[in-house]
C-alpha cells in the first residue's frame, strides 16, 4: 500500500466531488439556474445568468477534473478563481470564520487546489496514466494554479462585479 498516493486520491476525490456537487446544486437548487442567476444579480455579478452558468459549469468541470487527477493544475486554477470571486462577493464582509459566513471555506478550497497542483495528483490519476503528471506538478503546477487562478478571479471581479450602492 502506498499511503501517499492513497491520501492524495482520497483528498482529490472528496474535494473534487464536493466542488462538482456545488456546481450541480446551482443548476438544480431552489428555482434552478434561474434562481442562481437572480442570486448572482443580487450580489452584483451581472449579468447573473451568464455568471450562474459559468460558476456552475466551472465548479462541475473543475471538480470532476480534480477528482480524476486530469489537468490537475488547471482544475486547481479554477478552484482558486472560483473561490476568489465567492470570497470577495459573498463572504468578505463577514470576516474569516465560516461560523459567521466568512471566507474560511473559500480559502481552504482554494488552498487545496493549489497544494494538489503543486504536489501533483499522485500515481493513481489520469495525469499519471497520460504521462503528464511530472510535467505539470511542482513549481509549474503552483504557478498555473495560483497565477492563472488569481488572474482569472480578479479579472472576473474587475470586469463584472457591480454591487448595488445603498445609502446608509
Amino acid at each position: 500500500m502506498d499511503e501517499a498516493n492513497l491520501g492524495i486520491l482520497i483528498l482529490r476525490v472528496a474535494i473534487g466531488l464536493t466542488m462538482a456537487a456545488h456546481g450541480w446544486a446551482k443548476t438544480r437548487g431552489p428555482n434552478g439556474l434561474a434562481g442562481t442567476a437572480g442570486w448572482f444579480d443580487s450580489m452584483g455579478m451581472r449579468p447573473g445568468i451568464v455568471h450562474a452558468r459559468l460558476a456552475a459549469g466551472t465548479e462541475i468541470v473543475s471538480g470532476l477534473l480534480l477528482a480524476a487527477g486530469l489537468l490537475t493544475p488547471f482544475a486547481g486554477a479554477a478552484f482558486v478563481g472560483l473561490m476568489v470571486v465567492a470570497g470577495w462577493t459573498v463572504h468578505r464582509e463577514n470576516g474569516f470564520f465560516i461560523v459567521k459566513d466568512g471566507w474560511e471555506y473559500n480559502f481552504v478550497l482554494a488552498l487545496i487546489g493549489v497544494v494538489v497542483a503543486t504536489t501533483g495528483p499522485g500515481e493513481w490519476s489520469v495525469d499519471e496514466a497520460l504521462g503528464i503528471a511530472t510535467d505539470l506538478d511542482g513549481v509549474v503546477g503552483l504557478a498555473i494554479a495560483l497565477g492563472l487562478g488569481l488572474a482569472g478571479g480578479i479579472a472576473q471581479l474587475v470586469l463584472f462585479y457591480r454591487p448595488s450602492v445603498t445609502a446608509d
